[in-house]
């Protein structure tokens, strides 16, 4: 069997056995299980059964605990038995539980002088019989006489006490045996004799066991030390606190949505942690030769395997080689299992019975140690298919931590071509398949998908069918023909004839009636003589039926009338039609929206390898979305598949393709320069290039090679201005191109020689491209790499991603001169940094690396390989070709065909299609309510948010519609100051602005998003102050160069808070003057009160009059008096001369 190295090259072959029952094991797996002899154990003892098996006794048999035992063994001879004194030994302790100084009383005899032993020994979860305290003595003189021996035994603190400052990691012991034994000092007994040959020359010996102590029910110990009262207060915070182990058992869910495998060379990566829960990680590491664990999951083959092998499931190790357990499928439809031995070798085995095809079953395998049970269950009842047990002689390795699993594909295997199911991993228990639980959840769309294929066998033979059947009848009719002008005037434009004798039933041709009319309408006069090839082409002419009707002027119209015709290209084989199927059910365009459906044809084109279907599984498994469960390593398989496609893709030169340009629809300076061959962009270029414009040259040849900026892919015309350019113009630009064509020759024929020699021109100009291409040269043709490698450190120098990645191929490939061997961290040090240049295969290394963990530069990190996978993919040439047809229609007016191509476009996840999206349906949203069965701007808008560099414009835009909400979406402000604040983080002043606003309408901005934007609350104390620097930064932002929005609010607040000090002082010394001025008129008043109060006294001499009338009550005294003395004053005063 293989088992295969991850390099350039395919792990090498092994040898495959097939097993029979053999007899018991006597090897090394036997010897372990032994019990030590005298039950001893050396320190560095790991936790193997054997001493289990030995506590186990301990603690079946013996009593009691800490008391003394009368289990005492004599190992003296016949002889020394009949003698009137027999040595023994016997010890009690004082207390039974382990305490830091235990005190034990030894009672014994010796017959001979004697060496008394006395030993702990202690096991925890993790290691066995471990001494931890030894004392031996001597009795040479008293002899025949029971003699006591007091011993102080003290134990490890860290078995007694709790954890604290100084003692950070108490342990926890499960057993301490305390025994004793003498040995006679004339029979191998001896002070300086080992312990353990010691006890095995014991002439009596004893034992008892002490109880343990939980470590959270020791008792602190006193260190007699003071600590600093910080690192007191610390560790007093948490002294009692408890901490618990985390709940975990060891089912592992490694798929839990339905996969659609390809059988192309990319899969699921799955790296296993280790156990957090110390028992548990404690028996993995006991199993790794003795491995116990089971494995199953659900599978739906289309066909077998068209290699040796493709993958199911399978360990690759640290070191990139096949380890346990590794399961693929042969070309029989067998299963072939392989395992890695203990040894280092690997062992294969295949099972006797064949997996069923188009049909959902479960697969068990269960391995307990030596055995391995095969189990086969089908449809949803689990109805038993096939079961097989298989035996082995050898130990077999099982480390599931030292590596990662891939389901399906990967660089080393093809995958198979189905359907996985969920999978469950048993990592410590081997389970009957009646007690796997493990059911098919998604039983809707699983049964969608058996539904599906059955059609589409059904499809695909009457295709078939008519196909031979047109073949058949024009061979006869060219055969019976007679040669003459007119035949041939009615071949060319007459209508095709058709047989119309079909050899199907009623039935049959009632239910695909749609296909049959399909079929005679397309004339077929042109269909390849093998049979899939026909069937596939067939499909593709049905799509292209459908896709003429789709790009009318109503095209959206016509959507439901030709789902049919889609159906039946997508049962063909050709699954652009699937992804049509997909976006049109998933967004309900022009259809009822049907998830299920949507489902059913996205995973059926990413099983077709459609670039578009396995994007869109790529990007809901990313994000979550509509229905999809997250899942980063099952996104990154869909998305590494197109990755890897992607270059491929671009060097070929057919095929609907375009290069991928990110246009936004509100850039109108952009949209200007948009041209075709006819534009005036376009005719001005080839003006300028015809005058000898190197620059122009350049671009128009770029524009017609990659298909940019709307002008159709044309690389003849291209390699033209190319040649032109570098023959006429000397640009080294122009001529390293040339050189590049010339080499590979793409559209035109090989010439080496005069490649090299214009590679070595635009060189000495000092060109960096051409200087790595001269060391790709003399890697690929010349094979000598000190050259190479001079040439591309040379161009690494000069910043040239593509020597960066060269170099690391010479690494990797363990090539490099004077350095020996591989060296994959260098080699992942310049991947990195080529994909940091945007180098396409730097940077689908690196997603690998990111993936798999394997590397140590790259510490794994599933998210970080979803995105590095999701950028190449985005730059395919199948979705550029969709984009570019988006922009025309909407350029040109269309705006039907505008909104299908970027639905279609956006589905796949890319942003720049998305906000493109929201925006025609915000210009008309007559058009998205009336055919989309989604909301359109807030779909769109919200998925564009969450891409990486999305646009400031699409924060701001959702920040709109979480704070005047949107149809069904309810206001929130607190998700729209987020939307604003990010917008205000990319630098755009509208978010400052936005901000401002909220804060003026009495809002409040939590701290964490001015943390957010840089602005610390301690130093704005109040809203306005956060005011003046929201439109300060605003202001700053701003690109307008004459007064801006935000300088003109900066300015009203200032001229309020101005206005608002000045009104502040007017109203003060308004307040102050009115009630000084009641204060003065108070005083005044109380004076003249005083005073008439004095004026009112009788005077002396004059007697009072009876008869003289009182005052008034209505005029006061002091009010006669004062009309007394003040003078007349005559109404009208005359003025004085």
């Amino acid at each position: 069997m293989q088992r295969r190295r991850a390099g350039l090259g395919r792990p090498r072959q092994r040898q495959q056995r097939q097993q029979h029952p053999p007899p018991p094991a006597v090897g090394p797996r036997a010897a372990a299980m032994v019990p030590p002899s005298g039950g001893g154990g050396s320190p560095d003892l790991g936790g193997r059964p054997a001493c289990a098996l030995l506590l186990l006794c301990y603690l079946n048999f013996v009593p009691s605990w800490g008391r003394q035992t009368s289990l005492t063994t004599s190992v003296a001879s016949s002889a020394e038995q009949s003698m009137a004194h027999k040595d023994f030994i016997y010890f009690s302790v004082a207390e039974g539980n382990v305490r830091n100084v235990s005190e034990v009383s030894v009672e014994y005899l010796c017959s001979q002088p004697c060496v008394v032993s006395l030993e702990a020994v202690v096991s925890s979860e993790f290691r066995s019989s471990i001494p931890v305290y030894k004392k031996r003595w001597k009795n040479e003189k008293h002899l025949h006489t029971s003699r006591t021996h007091l011993v102080q035994v003290k134990f490890p603190s860290i078995m007694v006490y709790r954890d604290d400052y100084f003692i950070r990691h108490s342990i926890s012991v499960s057993v301490v045996i305390l025994r004793a034994w003498i040995t006679h000092q004339y029979s191998g007994g001896d002070v300086g004799v080992k312990w353990d040959g010691n006890l095995l020359h014991a002439v009596a010996k004893n034992y008892t066991l002490l109880k343990t102590v939980p470590p959270f029910e020791r008792p602190f110990k006193d260190h007699q030390v003071c600590l600093e009262w910080n690192m007191d207060y610390i560790w007093n915070l948490r002294a009692n606190r408890i901490p618990q182990c985390p709940l975990e058992n060891d089912v592992v869910t490694l798929l839990g949505f339905l996969y659609a495998s390809s059988g192309e060379n990319t899969g699921i990566v799955k790296k296993l942690p280790r156990f957090q829960n110390r028992e548990l990680e404690a028996t993995r590491r006991q199993r790794i030769d003795y491995p116990v664990f089971t494995v199953s999951l659900w599978l739906y083959l289309l066909h077998y395997c068209k290699a040796s092998l493709c993958g199911i499931l399978y360990f690759v190790d640290s070191n990139e080689m096949y380890g346990t357990p590794s399961v693929f499928l042969t070309e029989e439809g067998l299963l072939h299992i392989q395992m890695h031995l203990v040894q280092g070798d690997d062992l294969a085995v295949k099972t006797k019975f064949t997996l069923p095809l188009k049909e959902w079953f479960r697969l068990d395998i269960s391995f307990n140690g030596d055995q391995i049970v095969v189990t086969t269950s089908i449809g949803q009842d689990l109805k038993s298919y096939h079961n097989q047990t298989i035996r082995f002689l050898e130990d077999l390795h099982y480390n599931d931590t030292a590596g990662y699993f891939i389901i399906g594909g990967s660089r080393y295997v093809a995958g198979i071509a189905g359907f996985f199911g969920p999978l469950k991993y048993y990592r410590l228990r081997t389970l009957h398949p009646a007690q796997i639980f493990n059911p098919l959840l998604e039983t809707q769309l699983a049964e969608q998908i058996k539904l599906y294929y059955e059609r589409c066998a059904e499809v695909q033979e009457i295709v078939s069918v008519y196909a031979s059947m047109v073949q058949q009848g024009r061979g006869t009719q060219e055969a019976c023909d007679l040669q003459n002008s007119y035949v041939d005037l009615r071949r060319r434009y007459g209508s095709p004839s058709v047989c119309r004798a079909f050899p199907w039933e009623q039935e049959l041709r009632a239910q695909h009636s749609g296909l049959f009319q399909s079929l005679m309408e397309m004339g077929l006069l042109t269909v390849p003589t093998h049979q899939r090839e026909s069937v596939l082409e067939i499909g593709g002419m049905m799509f292209e039926k459908a896709a003429k009707r789709l790009s009318s002027v109503d095209s959206l119209h016509h959507i439901s009338s030709v789902v049919p015709l889609l159906m039946d290209a997508s049962c063909c084989g050709y699954h652009k039609a699937s992804y049509y199927l997909a976006v049109f059910y998933e967004t309900g365009l022009n259809v009822p929206r049907n998830r299920l459906q949507g489902m059913l044809y996205s995973l059926v084109g990413g099983q077709g390898s459609e670039r578009l279907s396995s994007m869109n599984l790529g990007y809901k498994h990313f994000q979550g979305i509509d229905d999809y469960p997250l899942d980063w390593e099952l996104s990154y398989a869909y998305y590494s598949n197109i990755a890897t496609k992607t270059p491929l893709d671009q060097h070929t030169l057919q095929g609907d393709q375009a290069y991928v340009e990110a246009i936004r629809l509100k850039d109108d300076e952009t949209l200007k320069v948009q041209t075709k061959e006819d534009g005036d962009v376009f005719m001005w270029l080839k003006h300028e290039a015809v005058r000898g414009n190197a620059a122009a040259q350049q671009r128009l040849a770029q524009m017609l090679f990659w298909g940019q900026q709307g002008v159709a892919k044309n690389p003849e015309a291209a390699i033209e201005w190319y040649a032109r350019g570098a023959l006429e113009t000397e640009d080294p630009a122009l001529i390293y191109d040339y050189a590049i064509v010339l080499f590979k020759g793409q559209g035109v024929k090989k010439n080496r020689r005069l490649a090299l020699e214009l590679m070595k021109k635009a060189a000495s100009k000092g060109l960096h491209q051409a200087v790595n291409g001269l060391g790709w040269y003399y890697h690929k043709f010349k094979k000598n790499y000190v050259q190479a490698a001079k040439y591309w450190l040379r161009a690494e120098e000069m910043g040239n991603p593509d020597a960066s990645y060269n170099l690391g191929v010479l690494y990797l490939d363990g090539v490099f001169p004077g350095v020996p061997g591989k060296n994959q961290t260098l080699a992942g040090e310049y991947f990195h940094k080529a994909a940091q240049g945007g180098h396409i295969e730097g940077t689908l290394w690196c997603s690998l690396y990111y993936i798999t963990g394997n590397l140590e530069t790259f510490p794994r990190d599933p998210e970080k390989a979803v995105v590095w996978a999701k950028h190449i993919a985005e730059k395919n040439g199948y979705l550029g070709h969709v984009i570019r047809k988006g922009l025309n229609a909407y350029l040109e007016g269309s705006w039907h065909e505008a909104l299908l191509y970027y639905v279609l476009a956006a589905e796949t996840g890319i942003e720049v299609s998305q906000t493109n999206l929201a925006h025609i349906c915000e210009e008309r949203p007559d058009l998205a309510k009336r055919y989309l069965g989604v909301n359109c701007v807030w779909r769109y808008y919200n998925f564009s948010v969450f891409q990486i560099d999305a646009p400031s414009f699409a924060y701001l835009k959702m920040g709109d519609l979480y704070y005047y909400g949107h149809q069904n979406q309810s206001q929130d402000l607190e998700l729209s100051v987020q939307m604003y604040a990010q917008a205000a983080l990319d630098g755009d002043s509208q978010g400052f602005f936005n901000l401002a606003l909220l804060i003026e309408e009495g809002a409040i901005i939590p701290h964490q998003i001015l943390d957010f934007l840089e602005i610390d609350p301690t130093l704005h104390a109040n809203n306005i102050s956060i005011l003046q620097e929201l439109y300060e930064r605003c202001w700053s932002h701003s690109s307008e160069e004459s007064l801006s929005p935000c300088a003109l609010a900066w300015l009203y607040l200032h001229f309020r808070l101005i206005w608002g000090a000045v009104l502040h002082s007017a109203l003060i010394y308004f307040l102050g003057t009115f009630l000084l001025s009641v204060l003065i008129a108070w005083t005044l008043q109380y004076f003249q009160s005083v005073s008439a109060n004095s004026f009112n006294l009788t005077p002396a001499g004059a007697s009072p009059d009876a008869t003289t009338p009182t005052a008034s009550p209505a005029v006061t005294p002091a009010a006669d008096v004062s009309a007394q003395d003040q003078p007349t004053v005559p109404n009208n005063p005359e003025p004085r001369g």
